[in-house]
């Protein structure tokens, strides 16, 4: 169905990164045009931005980690030495800079619930809503990495489905915070002399949570933002990672074996949001891809070659393992994939698993799958045949968009921007510009900068709660 798709709707086009040397392109720092070694830089950052903005991406997207990468070999001596996901630094410090470069490029950062608490991560990201003109979407994740537990006061990883019950409180306090503490006008601003008032304290009110895991009696330190709560963005598809968002993400990330191991996880995602009485049809789904394109399909080919020259397909396992909780060191290629339960993340592993899955995959099959660059599905060719291959994964997935994995960077990004974008606008698959948040560029149909009212933080809205 090449340049025939069904549904036309503009691709959620999001550049995807990690504040670090390598992220999902194992290897290609070597690459003699790769520039990700500046990733300390200000400068590096900022450019980025203003690229993926001049070539019409909707967000950067930043993925993070905490702790080193240590479950290969039980050591973090593989990872530092392949430059897998180290060294890292922290996300959320880069967004002021580049928002002040950029106008309408959305910014989706990641913070863990497990490390950080609901009143500071609140304060943070209304700081980055107002400093961006609500341009900010959060990646909730729980952490899964033993390291980060053992250096931040926890004797071992809290159990996996543990740290999503605490995911949901958390979640619970910062909606109070964003939506219950301040009214709209509180914030008065009377400079006369004789009346001054600042903010009117009879409309600042204090939230009064005490739960299982947290305790905010307070309210909110900081006004009411542009979008008040940030996009809510969210990668879990485990069994309790899928009822997490079903209730909670605007936003899917989602895994799967292959096409089809993707569409049964969009299919229960919506059903299980239907069930807590979402529309799941407003969800919005994507996957991680990577493009390697030129002006022509046999140019493109070589340009793949060249890139695979550099990739390293050890880093992909090491990674692996890392995500899985599994040791696969002294695991051959050749050997099929089973689940085994581990608190680290379990979905993927578990669709690799011949029960679910229903083949089976080695750990060659699974990390380095061929002619793509580790788990993520690659498309390499001219414009056209890029574009026809996204549709059609699109179509064949049931999603909206996608998380695309720089390989040689700035040059994948700036590749794609000059050759792939014309070609998918050409086609009506590039948002218009507009929307001034990024609530209101990801979901025009809802015309609001806030959450919908189905949505669990819509509840806490002054305008529609219900008086005692």
């Amino acid at each position: 169905m090449p340049g025939k798709a069904k549904n036309k709707a503009p691709i959620i086009l999001n550049a995807f990164s990690m504040a670090t040397v390598s992220h999902l392109n194992y290897g290609l720092w070597r690459h003699p045009r790769d520039h990700t070694h500046n990733y300390t830089s200000v400068a590096y950052w900022v450019e980025l931005a203003r690229s993926l903005e001049r070539s019409g991406f909707d967000c950067l997207f930043i993925a993070d980690a905490l702790g080193l990468i240590d479950v290969y070999g039980h050591s973090p001596e593989a990872s530092l030495r392949h430059g897998i996901q180290s060294p890292l630094i922290d996300p959320l410090l880069l967004v002021s800079a580049m928002a002040a470069a950029t106008q309408r490029l959305g910014f989706g950062i990641t913070l863990s619930t497990t490390y950080e608490q609901p009143y500071l991560a609140a304060r943070k990201f209304s700081t980055l809503d107002h400093l961006t003109q609500g341009r900010i979407g959060w990646n909730v994740v729980t952490s899964q990495q033993d390291s980060a537990a053992r250096n931040l006061g926890l004797g071992q990883q809290v159990a996996h489905d543990k740290r999503y019950d605490v995911a949901d409180e958390f979640l619970e306090v910062t909606y109070k915070l964003w939506q219950a503490s301040w009214e709209s006008d509180a914030v008065v601003r009377n400079t006369t002399l004789e009346n001054s008032v600042y903010t009117d304290p009879a409309k600042v009110h204090p939230i009064k949570h005490k739960g299982t895991y947290f305790t905010v009696p307070d309210g909110h330190v900081v006004e009411p933002s542009p979008q008040r709560v940030p996009v809510i963005l969210q990668a879990g598809t485990s069994a309790r990672g899928s009822d997490f968002a079903a209730r909670h993400a605007e936003v899917v990330f989602v895994v799967g074996a292959g096409a089809s191991g993707v569409r049964e996880n969009v299919r229960r995602i919506r059903a299980q949001a239907a069930q807590y009485g979402r529309n799941p049809d407003a969800i919005k789904f994507i996957t991680a891809v990577a493009v390697v394109t030129a002006e022509t399909d046999k140019e493109a080919l070589k340009k793949f070659e060249d890139y695979y020259n550099y990739y390293d397909p050890v880093g992909s396992i090491i990674h692996y393992s890392s995500m899985t909780g599994v040791d696969f060191a002294k695991t051959e290629r050749a050997d099929v994939l089973h689940y085994q339960p581990t608190e680290a993340s379990q979905s993927v592993l578990s669709q690799f698993d011949p029960a679910v899955s229903g083949r089976q995959w080695t750990l060659e099959q699974a990390a380095n799958p061929e002619k793509n660059f580790g788990r993520a599905r690659t498309f390499i060719g001219s414009p056209s045949t890029v574009a026809d291959g996204l549709e059609l994964w699109l179509e064949e997935t049931e999603t909206d968009g996608i998380n695309l994995i720089q390989l040689v960077n700035p040059e994948s990004f700036e590749d794609f921007g000059r050759l792939v974008v014309p070609e998918l606008r050409q086609r009506g698959r590039i948002r218009p510009e507009g929307g001034a948040t990024l609530r209101e560029k990801l979901f025009p149909e809802q015309g609001s900068p806030y959450p919908p009212q189905d949505h669990p933080a819509a509840r806490h809205a002054f305008a529609q709660r219900v008086p005692a």
